[in-house]
């Protein structure tokens, strides 16, 4: 759980560029998720990522799983909400 924030924007553009990702199922993902819509690829997403800095991140316990730390990252209006399974990234929410 406990990652420093290089270590969090590492990790999760490592798992955009080799496709180790999933989505959370959640209501409104049509909103909440654009890029488990197609609205916006890993590509556009690495760049919006690369750009965050450790301002731009927030971690808080899983609201029914406490050992499993939830990142939010916030720049340039964007809104990037995930947490690591290993392998994979899972994103909650991505959209703007």
């Amino acid at each position: 759980m406990d990652r420093g924030f290089r270590q969090v924007r590492r990790d999760l553009i490592s798992a955009l560029q080799t496709e180790n990702y999933l989505h959370a199922v959640r209501g409104s993902i049509e909103i909440k998720n654009l890029l488990a819509t197609g609205e916006v690829s890993a590509r556009q997403l690495i760049e919006v990522i690369s750009a965050c800095k450790g301002t731009d991140h927030s971690c808080s316990a899983h609201h029914s799983v406490p050992g499993i730390a939830v990142h939010v990252l916030k720049k340039a209006g964007w809104y990037i909400k995930f947490y690591f399974i290993e392998p994979d990234a899972w994103f909650i929410s991505v959209h703007r």
